[in-house]
Parts: structure tokens; sequence; C-alpha cells
């Protein structure tokens, strides 16, 4: 599902909901901490980033960060599943981008947490540098 970033839009059925989008080093990470080292035994650690961002601003650090011109346009959830249905997706991940933007991008996740500090010592992975690491390997590329 590159090919739509790569031809410059972004069509999602999300409006400005903020997301603590959480780089996947970071899970990564606090999974070994939390497996390979003591201390952490009936510990809760929720995961986010450090800022909440709508999806329209994270596509627009995107476009930034690789020097592309990238729109982010709202769409309906019908228009959205119909265009999932071309990608003849298995059914269950159908399902489950149906349920990520009908019941999860509800607002229920605007919210941060210390869970990478708690773990790892460290502040969360900024989504900014994330694409800029991301964009310099040159996967936006045309």
């Amino acid at each position: 599902m590159l090919e739509p970033l790569l031809a410059g839009e972004v069509a999602l059925p999300v409006g400005n909901v903020g997301e603590p989008f959480v780089d996947a080093d970071d899970i990564a990470d606090a999974a070994v901490t939390v497996l390979t080292k003591q201390g952490h035994i009936g510990q809760l650690y929720e995961l986010t980033g450090p800022r909440l961002l709508s999806f329209a601003e994270a596509v627009a650090e995107i476009g930034k960060a690789s020097g592309r011109d990238i729109r982010f346009i709202r769409i309906s959830h019908a228009e959205f599943t119909a265009a999932v249905a071309g990608y003849e997706l298995p059914a269950e991940f159908a399902w489950l981008l149906n349920e990520l933007f009908t019941e999860v991008l509800d607002g229920r996740n605007e919210t941060l947490t210390d869970g990478v500090q708690r773990v790892l010592g460290r502040a969360p992975k900024d989504f900014s540098a994330y694409v800029t690491e991301t964009a310099a390997t040159g996967i936006w590329s045309n």
C-alpha cells in the first residue's frame, strides 16, 4: 500500500484526531528490555511517541522529510472500503483496516504516556526523527 504515498496522495477516512505515533524501534527495545532485564514483573507499560499528530500532520512531515508534495485527503468510510477491496487483501486484513478506521481512531488514543521513558530510561523517538531517517533510505522516492 506504498503506491498511493509514492503517487503523492494519502486518502484515509480519519479526521483531525491526534495519534501518539510510536516508533517500532522503541517498541522492540522495550520488549527486549522487559524480557531480558529484572524489575519488570507485574508492570504495565503503555508505549506512545512524545507528541500527538493527526494523520494530515504525519503525512505533511513525511512530505517535508522526503522533499515531495504529498497530500492528505479525508475520504468517506465507503470510499476507503471500496479502495481497500481493490487491493484484494485477505479478509482478516480488510477487517483489521475497517476496525482501525471505524472504531480505534475515534480520539480514544489522544493521550501521551511515559512508558518508553520508564522502560528504557530515555525519551521516545519523535515522529520527525523517524521520517528523517526513513526518507534518507530513499524508500519514499519515485
